[in-house]
Order: structure tokens, then C-alpha cells, then sequence
């Protein structure tokens, strides 16, 4: 996993300055360094890093508001540095989509493993969330054919093979998908 691109962000420029070191002796590479949430989350966006190592605490914009927004745009996976442990903080990480959660101080052993779950955990999610839509889009493509087909039925006596064998040579006909074509089926009996 080294040789991944980190985002880091923390208001401290020394720990800043010591997580870069940390990082670059662990051959991964720092595309990006910012002094607070705001910063960090544009630096995200502008970068597209690997994997964004925030500060809990910092100014304009928390460490928690900032991952909560490059979860939701899907930029990368993230981790939060802090020197807090409590109850609630760690619940608002939670809810903001955090991978990880280290607690200051830590060592540079404590890098890798918590860098290389992240960046596993989020590859998996994202496959996850593809497979979700598409599983979405074929079930309402299904329920749009299964409507045009008792379209066809009603209105040409057919049985149910043989309203989808029209669908399906239509389908390819006027190379469409048979999704287009069941549209175009309900839309001409709304008419």
C-alpha cells in the first residue's frame, strides 16, 4: 500500500511537519497539507488524494465537519487524528463516515495498518455502492418491462413470452434497451 497519495490536515505545523516525515519514511507520498478543515476539504477536492489524515480539532471548519463532506462527495477514505477520546466525539466521527480513528500521541507503526483498513474498507464500499445501483437501476428497468409487457397483453391479447419476445425484438430492432423501449411503450398508453 505505500506509495499512496495523503491529504493531511492538522493546525499545528509541527505535528503537521512530523506526521509529512512520519508518512514519507513510510513511502507513502503527501500531496497535500492544510492548517484547517476548509482548507483540507478543497485540498481534497482539488487532489483526489488516496486516503486524508485530519485533525479532530482545527479552526474554520472541524476535522469531523470536513470528513463528513469528503465522505458524502466520495473523494476518499479518512482518518482522524486526536488527542480526544471521548464518547461523543467518537460517535460524531462515526456518523461523519470515518475509517479510522488515532489517538495522539501515536507511533509511526500505527500508520500503516490504520492507512491500509481505510483505504480496504473504502474500496469495498464503494464496490458495494456500485453493486447497490445497479441492482436499483436493473430492478426499476424490470418493473418498467413488466408494465409494458401487461401493456402489450391487454392490448394485443398476447400471453406473457410473447409480450416480452416484442419488448426484446424491439429492442433490438431499433437498437435500444429494452428498458427505452418499455418507456416508450407506457408513455404512448398514457396518451
Amino acid at each position: 500500500m505505500a506509495n499512496l497519495r495523503v491529504l493531511i490536515a492538522d493546525d499545528d505545523p509541527i505535528i503537521r511537519l512530523d506526521l509529512k516525515q512520519m508518512l514519507e519514511n513510510l513511502e507513502y507520498e503527501v500531496v497535500a497539507e492544510a492548517g484547517d478543515g476548509q482548507q483540507a476539504l478543497q485540498m481534497a477536492r482539488e487532489t483526489k488524494p488516496d486516503i486524508c489524515i485530519l485533525d479532530v480539532k482545527m479552526p474554520v471548519m472541524d476535522g469531523i465537519e470536513a470528513v463528513s463532506i469528503i465522505t458524502e462527495e466520495s473523494i476518499a477514505p479518512t482518518i482522524l487524528l486526536t488527542a480526544y477520546s471521548d464518547k461523543e466525539l467518537v460517535d460524531r466521527a462515526k456518523d461523519a463516515g470515518v475509517f479510522a480513528y488515532l489517538v495522539k500521541p501515536f507511533k509511526p507503526s500505527d500508520l500503516p495498518p490504520a492507512i491500509e483498513v481505510a483505504r480496504s474498507r473504502y474500496e469495498q464500499n464503494t464496490a458495494l455502492n456500485k453493486e447497490v445501483s445497479s441492482l436499483e437501476e436493473k430492478l426499476e428497468s424490470r418493473k418498467l418491462i413488466d408494465r409494458a409487457k401487461g401493456i402489450l397483453m391487454t392490448e394485443h391479447g398476447l400471453n406473457e413470452s410473447e409480450a416480452y419476445r416484442r419488448i426484446q425484438l424491439q429492442s433490438m430492432n431499433l437498437r435500444k434497451t429494452m428498458k427505452e423501449v418499455a418507456e416508450a411503450i407506457i408513455l404512448a398508453k398514457s396518451v
